[in-house]
């Protein structure tokens, strides 16, 4: 397999667009590409009909504009190149201006949050020129947003891109009052890490929880776990190495440069990394991936899954969101370089950083909320629901001494050496790695670990780039009202330091003492998602999103409405699986192996034997199984009331506290029988067949 020539073969791509397009049209929507500049309606034509005869050459017969509602997947109708003419019967192929730049889809019938009602059916999808088309399963795939009738945002990338505009406007507004003439865009840069479990298909079959549901319901811990640290970045299994190679494949082929692959630190869990790419494109390459993922793992008889916690007791899966803002002149903006302590311009950015995360860290929250994400965070390196920022001591120590007016100390660069002649020396990095801290400085750029394995990575990418235009708004005031910019940088910095220094922490996340620490500070801490899509309907963060055009009002509250929906129906899912799966499978499989000891005891009683010990299981077993009828029973009780709730709100709670503890009592005393019962009679496979037999 050779890359170079695989790579982007299927995406019409910039290479693709020069190679095909007249180079007046191809310099026009290059500008539109790169600079943001609204597209020439007149080039529209010729963009299509080269379009659609790259898609044909594809094996495309159909083309589909590619949208991302807000449901965390993506959708689209395909429709047929073919158009037949009058009279004789014969057919053509085309494709218009119109077609690739307008679709209409159903939008009633997709999450809206009281945007639109059943009869508002009409929705409009339209073409994203900065985001590569693609061929994929014979289909034409066209980015595209999608929006109501009446002009709100019914997706994800409507959204992001409103907020790549804010932060690139205020971005260049702050360089400008810094006395950079000549950059003309900022661009958010982003690099996701994709972590995934992968299931033998035929044992995830047997799994109803899994099929369902994404995760599973019960299961005792097994034996082995990852105690022994022993998977990470091990060696590759056979199957799940044809199953990468395949991967990367496919994702190569689409123009998504997959670029990392390694086995995480749970058993069964796996990672991919692709290169950075701007933020809208990585999360079109981020949905593609998470496709490609679930398609390609069938194909091998494996399963793939994304959600946050698939299994009790092992590490869970995040989608670690690497971000860093570059300029069009080829400047990252978090680059330090090698004396950052007289690097104003990046601890002026660094800044805006700590400003934007202290004032709406409860945003920065909510776009990682979800009910998956409630069983992950806090443990097994996903970090807690606790925002806070890790800088490391040099950076932390630069800003601290510049805030109470003292000199800042220079960086001392350091030799690594380790004490093997042989071994060639090398740099030391200026900072450890905090892998407890959400959001951690980490050389050249932030780490965001919170958002989801199964999420969009959009929504992250929406609150990152508002609350930073808003930073480098409040900044930009300040800087065009003085001449003394580097003094003025000085002030801002110890202004922030003092108003928002309390974000920082450099320390262990997980402990007790940081929690009681952060309520110290005066840090919000959400811990389950519902408290955290609360925070949509504080006035500062509705205020926020309208300033800089990304929600109106009105979308803002729909947002939380959907969100506050799919969260209680998740649960709601969950326990009605749960639920099936102990009355349908646990119970009268439990039932069935204590009829087959009862028999065997009255055998082995009938040779005049009082065997204690087997009279003992009989009635551990029969007494769990008693026990679990009285907790389903419970649980369905608690899920009835459940309906008697008509706040959203108050019903999000009663799912996260009277639901999810009722199902916990139910799958602790599954779990515990799992342990006793023969595993020839127990209905499901187990974590130890699931996690070890690929």
């Amino acid at each position: 397999m050779n890359i170079e020539e695989i790579f982007g073969i299927r995406a019409f791509d910039d290479a693709a667009m020069k190679k095909r397009l007249p180079k007046r049209v191809y310099e026009s929507l290059s500008r539109t590409r790169r600079l943001g500049e609204n597209l020439d309606p007149s080039i529209a034509d010729v963009v299509a009909c080269a379009m659609k005869d790259w898609a044909i050459e594809q094996g495309a017969t159909h083309y589909s504009h590619w949208f991302q509602p807000m449901n965390n997947f993506t959708a689209g109708k395909h429709d047929a190149f073919l158009s037949t003419t009058d009279g004789d019967g014969r057919i053509s192929l085309e494709f218009s201006s119109k077609a690739l730049i307008r679709g209409e889809a159903d939008s009633s019938s997709f999450p809206s949050g009281g945007l639109r009602a059943t009869f508002e059916a009409r929705g409009y999808t339209t073409w994203d020129p900065t985001s590569p088309a693609f061929v994929r399963d014979g289909t034409l795939f066209i980015p595209t947003a999608f929006c109501s009738y009446n002009g709100e945002a019914l997706d994800a990338k409507t959204p992001l891109l409103r907020s790549m505009q804010a932060v690139s406007r205020e971005g260049v507004r702050l360089l400008r009052a810094l006395g950079n003439d000549t950059v003309s865009k900022v661009t958010p840069m982003v690099g996701a890490e994709q972590e995934y479990f992968l299931v033998d298909y035929n044992l995830y079959n047997q799994r109803l929880d899994l099929k369902i549901c994404g995760r599973t319901l019960f299961g005792a811990k097994p034996s082995k776990g990852q105690e022994l640290d022993d998977h990470y970045c091990g060696r590759i299994r056979i199957r799940v190495g044809e199953f990468m190679q395949d991967l990367d494949k496919n994702l190569w082929e689409m123009g998504i440069a997959s670029k990392t692959k390694h086995n995480e630190a749970a058993p069964a869990q796996h990672e991919l990394a692709p290169e950075y790419s701007t933020a809208n494109i990585a999360c079109d390459h981020n949905q593609l991936i998470m496709e490609t993922m679930r398609t390609i793992s069938k194909k091998h008889g494996l399963a793939c899954l994304l959600h946050e916690k698939p299994f009790a007791n092992i590490n869970g899966s995040g989608k670690h969101n690497n971000y860093s803002l570059c300029t069009d002149t080829g400047e990252n903006l978090l680059k330090p370089g090698k004396n950052p302590e007289n690097n104003l311009q990046f601890l002026l950015v660094l800044c805006a950083f700590l400003r934007g995360v202290d004032l709406y860290a409860d945003l920065l929250r909510m776009s990682a909320a979800c009910a998956g994400n409630d069983h992950r965070l806090g443990g097994c390196e996903a970090p807690p629901p606790i925002i806070s920022m890790f800088l490391g001591n040099h950076l932390t120590s630069i800003l601290q001494n510049i805030a109470k007016g003292d000199s800042p100390d220079s960086i001392v660069h350091q030799e690594m050496d380790i004490g093997v002649d042989a071994i060639p020396s090398f740099t030391k990095d200026e900072t450890d790695r905090n892998r407890t801290s959400p959001f951690a400085f980490t050389g050249n750029k932030f780490e965001f670990r919170m958002v989801g394995s199964s999420q969009s990575l959009a929504y992250s990418e929406v609150v990152l780039n508002t609350i930073l235009a808003d930073s480098f708004h409040a900044f930009a005031e300040r800087l065009e009202q003085v001449e003394d910019t580097d003094e003025e940088i000085r002030n801002i910095i110890r202004d922030t330091m003092h108003e928002h220094g309390r974000i920082i922490y450099n320390g262990n996340n997980y402990s007790q003492t940081w929690v009681e620490e952060a309520i110290r500070r005066g840090l919000p801490i959400l811990r389950t998602s519902a408290e955290a899509f609360r925070t949509l309907t504080d006035p500062k963060n509705i205020q926020l999103f309208d300033q800089y055009r990304v929600f109106s009002p009105k979308e803002t509250a729909a947002r939380y409405e959907i969100q506050l929906e799919n969260y209680i129906h998740v649960i709601q899912i969950e326990a009605s699986t749960m639920l099936e799966i102990a009355k349908r499978q646990i119970i009268p499989s439990c039932i069935k192996y204590s009829g087959k000891i009862a028999q065997s005891l009255h055998e082995i009683s009938a040779c005049g034997m009082t065997p204690k010990r087997i009279q003992n299981h009989l009635e551990t077993v029969t007494e769990s199984v008693e026990s679990i009828m009285a907790l389903t029973d419970e649980l369905e009780s608690a899920l009835n009331r459940s309906g008697s709730f008509e706040d959203l709100y108050q019903r999000a709670q009663y799912m996260a506290g009277e639901i999810s503890e009722a199902m916990s009592r139910l799958r602790a005393r599954c779990d515990a029988l799992e342990t006793i019962v023969d595993q020839k009679d127990w209905p499901m496979p187990t974590y130890t067949d699931l996690l070890h037999r690929i």
